[in-house]
């Protein structure tokens, strides 16, 4: 059979692969005329045996990996599970059960190929899109997959709903219609605090600084990475609420001991009571971040209490919030007064 490739050297010493039908030339990356013999070697006898390029590939691999000719999708979602803790956990074991997956589920990682992946995504939702890009570049970066099968640039874009601040006339509605204490102070609270409601519901009483009015708390997705929790001051609203719950041990014993998917679906039929409409428990970060943006509150704070590094981040939840910009010769001026002029003394 007529091979497809042959070799050529530059000038260099570097060698490349010519292909005859288009003429196309392609480095090898090489000065090695052994390793680029076995290199063209190769490429001859995939383009010549296309129904063994599987098995030759699987071969070589399970030189290395003895289970990659039977690791299926399946246990790469739950070897991805397993790094996870909490809710994160949680998330990705709900993730994995979605009925798109089936297509992939019990297939061999190595055996898939780039049309079926597509295929699930064409099924699932914006959920599968990015928890499958997720699981995929796992399968890559342990080394369970040798190249993308769909390239990053070829992924379909993640379309998320539209999300958006709890108003405050939204949020009066609920707080007036809710007959639970301390669900109506955890809902007062997160108006407050913009915190996520997981890390507000496992606040502690010990938590509370009275003398220095100063509420901190660690955030669920960063303690771990070392970082210190925010230390958020607190005035008489804030003060009036902590009052009213316990004054040991945690503030919310009844949220704290339930599932997010259960705080958010008491949330939700609230909403719906009151033909509230598009909010989840998630708003109020929203709401916070926006309302601190309009009253012109430092990023670095906002950040801070938000529990962000990225002022992208920190931007994307204030996005819809209508801010006053300033005239810049009124900071001018203010300037020119703070400014320190320096005097000379003496001759």
């Amino acid at each position: 059979m007529k091979r497809r490739f042959r070799l050529y050297r530059r000038e260099n010493g570097i060698y490349y692969l010519v292909n005859k039908a288009t003429g196309q030339r392609e480095s090898l990356e090489t000065k090695d005329r052994n390793a680029a013999d076995r290199l063209l070697h190769a490429r001859n006898e995939a383009a010549q045996q296309p129904a063994l390029n599987l098995q030759i590939a699987r071969a070589y691999l399970a030189g290395s990996d003895s289970a990659i000719s039977t690791r299926t999708w399946q246990n790469a979602l739950d070897a991805l599970a397993e790094t996870k803790e909490a809710q994160t956990k949680e998330r990705w074991l709900r993730a994995g059960k979605e009925a798109p997956f089936d297509l992939i589920r019990n297939k061999t990682i190595i055996e898939t190929q780039g049309d079926q992946i597509l295929e699930v995504l064409r099924q699932g939702s914006v959920s599968t899109n990015v928890y499958l890009r997720r699981l995929h570049n796992f399968c890559l970066d342990m080394g369970w997959l040798p190249w993308p099968l769909v390239p990053k640039r070829q992924w379909p874009s993640v379309r998320f709903k539209e999300k958006r601040a709890i108003t405050f006339e939204e949020h009066l509605k609920i707080v007036d219609r809710e007959q639970n204490p301390e669900r109506k102070a955890f809902y007062q609270l997160a108006w407050h605090l913009g915190a996520s409601q997981s890390d507000l519901a496992h606040l502690r009483a010990e938590d509370v600084d009275w003398s220095d009015r100063v509420i901190s708390f660690f955030r669920m997705k960063t303690k771990r990475r070392g970082c210190l929790p925010p230390k958020v001051r607190f005035e008489k609203a804030v003060a009036e609420i902590l009052s009213s719950l316990p004054a040991t041990g945690p503030l919310f014993p009844y949220l704290r001991s339930v599932r997010a998917g259960d705080r958010a679906t008491e949330f939700k039929q609230r909403c719906a009571g009151l033909g509230i409409q598009g909010v989840t428990l998630h708003s109020y970060r929203y709401a916070w971040a926006k309302r601190a943006r309009e009253a012109g509150y430092p990023v670095r704070f906002a950040m801070e209490n938000l529990g962000h590094n990225s002022k992208a981040v920190h931007m994307a939840y204030a996005t819809k919030a209508e801010v006053l910009v300033p005239a810049l010769e009124k900071y001018e001026r203010k300037h020119a007064k703070e400014k320190v002029v320096k005097v000379k003394f003496g001759s």
